[in-house]
This record gives C-alpha cells, sequence and structure tokens, in this order.
C-alpha cells in the first residue's frame, strides 16, 4: 500500500470542502445546491426521522389535538398559510402532516457548515433578507412549479410574543387577532394553480416565546381549513390586483375564524390530548 503525502491529503480535504461547505457569492448557488441536498434520499429520511421524534416529544408535553389534519396530505402544488405566532409554528404544523413540507429560510441560517446541510436536508431554501420581495416569491414558485407543499406565513413576521402573557387583556387579544396580510400568498396560488391550506393556531406563543430559550408546557390546538382554490383571472387570463386582493381579504376571514376556533378550543379543553 503506497503512502498518502500531505499535498494528497490537501486535496482531498479541499475536494471535500468544495463539496461540503459552500461559500457561494451568488445567492442561487446556494438555493440550487439546498435543492439538490433536500432531494437526496437520505436527506427525506432524515426528515421523516426528526418529524417523527418532534411528535413523540412535542403532542404529549404541549398536549397537542388538531382538526382535520387531512386537508394537508392533498397531493400536488400547496400552499400551507398558518397564522403565526412562534418559531414553533412550522414545526408542531409539520408533525400533523404526511406530506413534507418545504420553507423558506433566512440565507444566515446556512453560514455554519452543519446547519446548512441540516436545514437544506428538512427542506429549506435559503433567501436573502433585505433583498426585492420577487427573490423569495420566486424561490417559492420555482418549489410549487415541483409539486411541493410550501409553508407562506401570509402575515409576514411573527406577533410580538409579548402578548401571550396569561393575564386577561389588549395583549392577549392581540395575540389572537389575525393582522393584515400581504398579498403573497394569493399571488403563488394564481401563479401555480397551487390551492391554499389556511390554518390557526392556539398556544405556540406561550410555549414558545420569542427569545425564550426554554419551552413552556401550555396547550396547543390547530384547526386546519379546507383548501382554498386558486384566485383567476376572466377568460385564461391572469388574476388581477384587485382579484389578488379580494383572495387576501378572504382569506384573512376565514384565517380569523380558525384562530377563534382554536383558541376557543384550547380554553374549553386545555387537557384534551390526541
Amino acid at each position: 500500500m503506497g503512502y498518502v503525502t500531505k499535498s494528497r491529503l490537501q486535496r482531498r480535504w479541499k475536494s471535500h470542502k468544495v463539496r461540503f461547505r459552500p461559500t457561494y457569492a451568488d445567492p442561487g448557488a446556494l438555493r440550487d445546491w439546498a435543492y439538490e441536498v433536500g432531494d437526496r434520499r437520505t436527506s427525506l429520511v432524515l426528515y421523516w426521522v426528526v418529524r417523527r421524534l418532534a411528535r413523540l416529544l412535542l403532542h404529549p408535553y404541549l398536549r397537542v389535538a388538531v382538526r382535520n389534519a387531512e386537508a394537508l396530505d392533498r397531493p400536488g402544488p400547496l400552499v400551507v398559510a398558518p397564522v403565526h405566532r412562534s418559531h414553533l409554528d412550522s414545526v408542531i404544523v409539520a408533525t400533523v402532516c404526511q406530506r413534507r413540507l418545504r420553507a423558506l429560510g433566512k440565507e444566515s441560517l446556512f453560514a455554519r457548515r452543519g446547519l446548512r446541510y441540516l436545514c437544506s436536508a428538512l427542506g429549506a431554501i435559503p433567501v436573502k433578507r433585505g433583498t426585492a420581495d420577487r427573490e423569495a416569491l420566486k424561490a417559492a414558485k420555482q418549489l410549487l412549479d415541483r409539486g411541493e407543499a410550501l409553508f407562506v406565513f401570509p402575515e409576514g413576521a411573527r406577533i410580538s410574543a409579548a402578548a401571550a402573557k396569561k393575564e386577561p387583556g389588549s395583549a392577549r387579544a392581540a395575540i389572537n387577532t389575525v393582522q393584515p396580510l400581504f398579498d403573497g400568498a394569493a399571488w403563488l396560488a394564481a401563479r401555480t394553480h397551487a390551492p391554499v391550506v389556511p390554518v390557526g393556531i392556539a398556544g405556540t406563543a406561550a410555549a414558545l416565546s420569542a427569545g425564550s430559550r426554554r419551552l413552556h408546557r401550555t396547550t396547543v390546538r390547530i384547526v386546519v381549513g379546507n383548501p382554498i382554490d386558486p384566485p383567476q383571472g376572466t377568460n385564461g387570463a391572469r388574476a388581477s390586483r384587485h382579484q389578488l386582493a379580494e383572495f387576501t381579504e378572504a382569506l384573512a376571514i376565514r384565517l380569523q375564524e380558525l384562530q377563534d376556533e382554536a383558541v376557543r378550543w384550547a380554553e374549553e379543553h386545555p387537557h384534551e390530548y390526541r
């Protein structure tokens, strides 16, 4: 057996870093790498293992219960549009869905090698914050065009977790009120012909508030709405801005109904778990 020289080891390590530690000045190249990693069979296995573990650990601790979860399992492109109160929202919804749910993640999450691979393997696609929204919409459209199910939080940023306090008052009311929605979900649905599934979630803000490093035991309720057909223009034309705005308004009303149902369910049956 021949000796492996130092220069050969250096070349091998350099090749290893190029494959597994990509540093891309072009965000598009990083997204392509994330797609490639996410499509690997090992990544799909990892997703289902992590989902199973999350379900086993979180559901009993948070007394998670869900209604109409089968609406999330519809085949083909699907926009999953939950309310957004905590980083826990996407994790909890993924545990009750039989499909892999994809998401867009801020590019800073992909800065470290291990986290970059983990995020990509679990289905996240990097987008750069602070750039034009069309870049994020382009990445989201590409996922839906592939027939994927995609998280889109129509409210945008999370509602302040300070409103999750258990004391009655305006703060608590704010956490349960759906904020004005952006048109992103409507635009994606119209361009990809993907139905939109609204989801109300109660309890995640109290379970994991912004800045908290500890998961608090509480009651989490998820109420999934039936898929809403995408907006369509007349005579085969693209949906107009007015039609997108009408769709967004209808989505906001439906989201509020689902959120109210989830909150009532949590308050009336706090110890129910299934």
